[in-house]
Formats: structure tokens, C-alpha cells, sequence
């Protein structure tokens, strides 16, 4: 078994850049949440199990996310990764009232931005905002980005429902480009409407219903012409981007065909094909996905530089799955943009 180590003696050093935190406080009002019965299904179902189960992997689940000194760096170092960026876990603010999740956000990075002081050649970090108040959020972002350095947007999905293609959302995006911070969209679980069929299968979380809702996201933001609208936006998304790259082809034949029929009243022309936004506005990266075949055709499809590392701590914590991707079929040099140079040019990091 090959020993996983720090420092860039391999040629490269690992970032990974979907890795997530939870401050004790957040935590808290989860509890409530459940408690109270005011979280929607998905919530129910996700932080039912990881605030209540006591299987040994909620447990150290919760352990982990809580910590961001000595056990994350000790299980950094155990996996050769060099440098995390940190994220609000999933549904982070949210799932919150407004109030409360201006408060949450605010606290959140506060202890991230102390976290990356502390280790500052470890670490780097994104913002959560309260985007049930844009208003309030734009001015988050801006604190975060320019009081406290970080290094991008977090968001984790849908807010009670509702997408960021809506148009009240679009002064947070229209911040985040002239920031020059890109936006990571992270999986929730499904809403209300959508997860009934994936719930009573067992399947709604990231088994497959994060993917079924965080695709539909991405896909509402590309063909509400977001990307039209805001054309420096960059957008970051998982688990090679949701299954979305193996559709692409469909995807643009089919969006084509049915603005053209002008079946849809919502569905306007583009300045450009779906695929083509793939390939000039986001990026995907591994976490959860450490499958080479998978890996290799994200890069042919959307261009090497479209794709980048990622674990996707605590939830999948797999040191066979970071020697998996050191033993990708491509070179040094490409390795090296897929580990780390395609993240620090990405994040504006520097090791």
C-alpha cells in the first residue's frame, strides 16, 4: 500500500475543495429543527440520522465537522491532502429562518476565517450567506471576501424551495462575479415536491437524490440564462457535476429543439448551446466520484482545466480513493493541474 504523504515530494500538492465544517451553534438549531418538526423531509431525513444515529459513522461524521484544528489535520496529513477549502456543510443557512441564518452565516465565517488564520498554508475558505435576505447576503459576501479573505460562495442548494434562477437571487450572483469569487453549488436534499419517490426508496440522499437535485439546479440556472446575464460568473459543482457531463449531448439537442417548438413559455433562447457554459463558466470536481473512467471522460468532454480535486470530508473520508486518483492514466503535469493548480487559480490560493 502506498504511504500518503504532504509537501509536494510526488510532484504535486492535493487541494480539496469540497470540504465541509459545522460550527457547535448550527448544530444547535439542527437539533431544534428536528425537534420542532419545521424542517422540510430531506432535512428530516439527513439530520435525523446524522444528529440522532449512534452508528459509529454518524458519530465521527459529527466529530469531524466540528473540528477544525488537530483531528482535520491529522487526518489531512494521513491522506497526503495539503490544503482544504473549507465549506458550511449542507443545508447549512438555509434551512434557517432568516434571521437566524444571518446570524449562523456570519458566526460560520468568522470561525472559518480564524481557521485560516491559524493555518493559514492548510486552509482557505468559503462564504455562507443568508440568501433568504439578498440583500443582507451581498453585503456577507463582501465582508467575507474582502474583511476576512475568503475565498468564494457556498451554496447549498435550494432556500425552502426555491432556486437561484429566481431573479431575486441574481444581486448575490451579480456580487459574486464582480467579487471574482466563484460560487460553489453543493448538493441539498430534495424539496417537498420532488422527494417523495426517492424517499420511500431509501434514495434520497447521496445515494442519487442529491445529484436528481442539484442537476435540476444547475440546469434551471443555465436555461433561466444566468450565465447570459453574468458571463465572469463562475460556478463550481461536485460529484463531477452531478451526471450532467455524460447528458450534454441531449441536453443541448433537446433544450434546442424545444425553445425552437416554443413549447415552454419559461424556456428562452441562449446566447449559446448548455454544453458550451460547461466549458467557459463551470467547473466539476471528484468528490464522491473517485471512478477513473468517470474522471477521464469529465476531462475530455469539458477540458482538463474544468476539473479538479476533490475528497469530500468528512462524509467520505477514503484514503484508497485519494491513491485511486494519484494513479489516474495521465501525466505529471496533468496531475499537478488536477490536484492543485487548477484550484489555486480557481480559489485565488496560495500555498
Amino acid at each position: 500500500m502506498t504511504e500518503l504523504s504532504t509537501g509536494g515530494g510526488i510532484g504535486y500538492r492535493r487541494v480539496a475543495t469540497e470540504e465541509a465544517f459545522a460550527p457547535a451553534e448550527m448544530l444547535e438549531h439542527y437539533v431544534k429543527l428536528l425537534r420542532n418538526g419545521s424542517g422540510d423531509k430531506g432535512f428530516d431525513s439527513l439530520w435525523g440520522f446524522y444528529l440522532e444515529s449512534q452508528a459509529q459513522r454518524p458519530r465521527d461524521v459529527r466529530r469531524r465537522l466540528a473540528d477544525l484544528g488537530d483531528e482535520r489535520l491529522s487526518d489531512m496529513d494521513a491522506t497526503g491532502i495539503d490544503h482544504q477549502v473549507l465549506a458550511l456543510t449542507s443545508p447549512g443557512t438555509q434551512i434557517l429562518d432568516t434571521a437566524t441564518a444571518r446570524s449562523i452565516a456570519a458566526l460560520a465565517n468568522d470561525a472559518a476565517a480564524q481557521a485560516v488564520r491559524d493555518h493559514p498554508t492548510r486552509f482557505s475558505a468559503l462564504a455562507a450567506v443568508a440568501l433568504q435576505d439578498p440583500e443582507s447576503a451581498v453585503a456577507e459576501l463582501e465582508r467575507a471576501v474582502t474583511k476576512l479573505g475568503l475565498r468564494g460562495l457556498i451554496v447549498n442548494s435550494h432556500v425552502h424551495g426555491e432556486y437561484l434562477d429566481d431573479p431575486k437571487f441574481w444581486p448575490v450572483l451579480e456580487a459574486a462575479e464582480r467579487l471574482d469569487v466563484p460560487v460553489y453549488l453543493h448538493p441539498n436534499t430534495p424539496t417537498n415536491r420532488m422527494i417523495e419517490p426517492l424517499l420511500e426508496a431509501g434514495l434520497d440522499g447521496a445515494v442519487f437524490g442529491f445529484a436528481v437535485e442539484t442537476s435540476t439546479h444547475l440546469l434551471r440556472l443555465i436555461t433561466a440564462g444566468v450565465f447570459d446575464r453574468f458571463p465572469r460568473l463562475k460556478l463550481v459543482v461536485g460529484h463531477l457535476g452531478e451526471a450532467l457531463p455524460f447528458w450534454l449531448y441531449r441536453l443541448d439537442y433537446m433544450h434546442t429543439a424545444t425553445v425552437r417548438a416554443q413549447r415552454y413559455e419559461v424556456l428562452k433562447p441562449l446566447q449559446r448551446k448548455i454544453s458550451d457554459y460547461f466549458r467557459s463558466n463551470i467547473w466539476v470536481t471528484t468528490s464522491g466520484m473517485a471512478w477513473e473512467p468517470a474522471i477521464l471522460f469529465c476531462r475530455d468532454v469539458l477540458g482538463a482545466d474544468r476539473v479538479l480535486y476533490a475528497m469530500d470530508y468528512p462524509y467520505q473520508y477514503a484514503p484508497d480513493e485519494v491513491r485511486a486518483q494519484d494513479g489516474l492514466s495521465i501525466s505529471l503535469d496533468e496531475r499537478r493541474q488536477f490536484f492543485e493548480t487548477t484550484a489555486t487559480e480557481l480559489f485565488g490560493i496560495s500555498l
